[in-house]
């Protein structure tokens, strides 16, 4: 019972968190799109995001790339909105980790993550979609939760 109860849960855990068997590099670079971030004070931000669609992509994401690049980032999407619980294992670079609703809105940032730990970084509510920045650039931009976020998975392409 009790080994059925552990397989449940771990079947329900956000994939990102799932173990990684056999993962040492960074995956090839996926796909990108723009995404383009309006500030409140009306400021348009565009960045270049990898679209981390697949569970085995979002189980990857940035691990082992040794930077993210100021206007670059991976976009996860979620297919609909859920908790997102990610964490750093084997992340190398620092992020800023933008969780989105399904409105297009920031409903939360975590700046600054740390290189490689496993604690849980969660997103507090429900989000469609996560978005993993290079650390400090939301800080440097003045991004903030409220901010919209323009891209086809919200139904705003930029």
């Amino acid at each position: 019972m009790l080994r059925r109860s552990v397989l449940a849960l771990a079947a329900l855990a956000p994939l990102p968190l799932r173990a990684q068997p056999g993962v040492d590099q960074p995956q090839p670079r996926l796909p990108t799109e723009p995404l383009v971030i309006v500030t409140r004070d009306g400021r348009r931000l565009t960045f270049t995001v990898e679209m981390a669609l697949d569970s085995g992509q979002q189980m990857i994401g940035l691990m082992f790339r040794p930077e993210v690049k100021p206007d670059e980032g991976m976009l996860f999407d979620w297919g609909t909105p859920r908790e997102s619980s990610m964490w750093m294992r084997n992340t190398i670079a620092s992020l800023d980790m933008v969780f989105i609703a399904a409105d297009g809105r920031i409903h939360r940032i975590a700046e600054r993550t740390v290189p490689h730990s496993l604690a849980t970084v969660a997103s507090n509510g429900p989000v469609r979609a996560t978005l993993e920045l290079r650390a400090g650039i939301t800080e440097q931009l003045d991004i903030r939760a409220g901010d919209r976020v323009l891209h086809r998975v919200f139904g705003t392409a930029p």
